[in-house]
């Protein structure tokens, strides 16, 4: 009985782990887009990486750090609210309401999304494999 609440225990607090570590690196990916930051995007996004913007727009790896790069894909704040982790082992998932405002090929945008993000766990290190955002009316 007691080794099952050690292991118990010891699961629980790698879980807690694994969401504190997601949603920093969340904050990493969200300060790099900010600062237009593209090395430590590429150090952060999966080579296979699916990124689905509000508008419709898919890039990939490479094609969203040449917008990030070529200042074509700007942002200019990132406000996230009611982050949400969920752990399955090697993969994550974070969903989040945010407040982001920049410029892009469209001109300004000031867009109310909600946010998920998948993580998966590549050679022992977490990168971002899937970014998908949905405009809506308000925050809540």
């Amino acid at each position: 009985m007691r080794l099952f609440l050690v292991l118990l225990l010891t699961a629980v607090a790698c879980l807690a782990q694994d969401k504190a570590s997601i949603l920093a690196l969340d904050k990493q990916w969200s300060d790099a887009i900010i600062k237009g930051d593209t090395a430590t995007l590429d150090n952060l996004l999966a080579d296979n990486l699916v990124y689905a913007h509000a508008t419709g727009i898919v890039d990939t790896k490479a094609s969203y750090l040449a917008k990030i790069k070529e200042r074509r894909q700007v942002y200019k704040s990132f406000e996230q609210h009611k982050p949400i982790v969920n752990v399955y082992k090697d993969s994550a998932v974070t969903f989040s309401y945010v407040r982001v405002t920049g410029t892009n090929q469209a001109g300004i945008f000031d867009d109310k999304v909600m946010l998920i993000h998948f993580w998966v766990k590549q050679n022992n290190t977490w990168r971002l494999a899937a970014h998908q955002t949905t405009k809506i009316d308000k925050l809540p």
